[in-house]
């Protein structure tokens, strides 16, 4: 994953909520088992829990042991990664609390860098960042990590990022979508502008259209009020999605720089053709799974899950047919879909390249005759282009078959384990590296176009 992050000093806030436990800790403690955080990077972990400092390590110890596996576990290394986290309890509404993270980070090496990361809801980022910038507990170094969503539509995004634009820079927000951070969605640059094969194809003359999934196979579990607010367009159109659509469409940036990559993804968004009340009528299917069975076991329906207000329009599976107006994309529609619920769990891309002008095989195969470049984010990460050839056998004649050419990352590059998503973002985030995380005009005009 490269060379070791620079030496931070990192607030948690809201350490003992899902995020941190399922995400942030377990990856941290990667980047510590892979010598990856520098030696005195310092972790101080907030919480409102009433636990001692030794209590909330046990707590931290006991929930990695269940997230990891068993070969991930060292006793040595999971002591002397808990070594580097401290503990407060803090009621994130108290200006006296904070006075102590101002106090806790002056005394540490004056070199280390503050990192603050916001795993709470987004009530309460304008409450924090006011309460830490009346302590003085933050610089023009100061970093602040905040997670989607980023407001509710564009008016409120704005507010948002207004209260963090008031005590952080621009450069010094890291916006996270952790999609960004997958294996293979950072293999979408390389393969697009590394390789020729690709990158000269890679228009409206030879592709026919695009397919982008996220589909999960369970249902909401248990976040029917916090999901009933958002739906599937909010809650993973305008980020997820949004953003594999940019990477997957953007010209090439003149260099891997930060500004260059997002300026492009910009440019997309900003060229999405505008969701009219017509384009709506056609290019939007919206629905809400209904009780049925999952792997053998009856499940409910949105309607009957725990915390159901009993009736609701809000949609658990989206589609949408997307219209780029510019020359590169005029004419190739993106359809985009994403549910709760669906068959399988499967995140993918399909790329489907135009047939050539002239056919010759038989006729009967014709509808083969198209490429396709299928692009896997989960599970089993990897790549696969179908191509097509001749098939074997002194009886087959000219008949062609259609196959792949493979490449599953684990196996291709002999590891057991890729790197989690969270991991590539944290460390990126310590050395001060902005590429893999949003800026604020991206959110904004995603927002612009979903808001419609």
């Amino acid at each position: 994953m490269g060379t070791p992050s620079t030496a931070c000093d990192l607030i948690l806030f809201g350490a003992m909520g899902d995020l941190a436990s399922k995400k942030l800790f377990p990856a941290l403690y990667q980047l510590h088992r892979a010598e990856l955080l520098a030696p005195g990077t310092r972790i101080l972990a907030l919480a409102r829990r009433g636990y001692s400092p030794a209590e909330a390590r046990q707590v931290i110890r006991e929930r990695l042991s269940r997230t990891l596996e068993s070969d991930e576990l060292c006793p040595s290394v999971m002591e002397a990664f808990l070594e580097r986290v401290e503990y407060e309890d803090l009621d994130f509404s108290s200006h006296e609390g904070y006075l102590t993270l101002e106090q806790w980070h002056g005394s540490g090496p004056s070199e280390n860098t503050l990192i603050l990361y916001y795993a709470t809801p987004p009530g309460l980022y304008a409450t924090i960042t006011g309460h830490l910038a009346s302590v003085g507990c933050c610089d023009d170094t100061t970093r602040v990590v905040v997670e989607k969503p980023i407001g509710h539509d564009l008016a409120s995004s704005r507010e948002l990022n207004d209260q963090l634009a008031g005590v952080f820079r621009e450069e010094n927000i890291y916006r996270i979508d952790h999609y960004l951070g997958k294996e293979t969605v950072q293999n979408l640059i390389a393969l697009r502008f590394a390789n020729n094969l690709f990158a000269s194809q890679w228009d409206q003359n030879h592709i026919s259209h695009v397919e982008i999934t996220v589909a999960e196979s369970v249902g909401i579990e248990g976040r029917w009020s916090y999901f009933d607010g958002a739906g599937q367009l909010r809650d993973m159109v305008q980020s997820h999605l949004l953003q594999l659509l940019c990477l997957l469409a953007m010209d090439p940036p003149s260099d891997l720089s930060s500004d260059s990559i997002r300026d492009e993804k910009v440019k997309v968004l900003k060229a999405l053709a505008p969701l009219t009340q017509e384009r709506i009528a056609t290019h939007l299917v919206r629905g809400q799974y209904t009780a049925g069975t999952a792997d053998g076991k009856p499940v409910p329906g949105y309607l009957e899950e725990d915390g159901s207000a009993g009736h609701s329009h809000t949609e658990t599976f989206v589609a949408l047919k997307v219209e780029i107006e510019n020359w590169r994309w005029a004419g190739v529609p993106f359809y985009i879909r994403t549910g709760k619920r669906l068959p399988e769990k499967r995140s993918e891309v399909i790329v489907h390249f135009k047939p050539a002008p002239h056919y010759i095989f038989d006729p009967d195969q014709k509808h083969l005759a198209n490429n396709k470049l299928i692009i896997r984010l989960q599970p089993d990460e990897g790549m696969s282009l179908q191509i097509l050839t001749k098939d074997q056998g002194l009886s087959r004649g000219m008949r062609l078959r259609q196959g792949p050419l493979e490449l599953t990352f684990a196996e291709a590059f002999n590891t057991d384990r890729i790197p989690d998503a969270y991991e590539r973002l944290l460390l990126e985030a310590m050395k001060g590296n902005q590429y893999l995380f949003v800026r604020r005009d991206e959110v904004e005009y995603a927002w612009h176009w979903v808001d419609q």
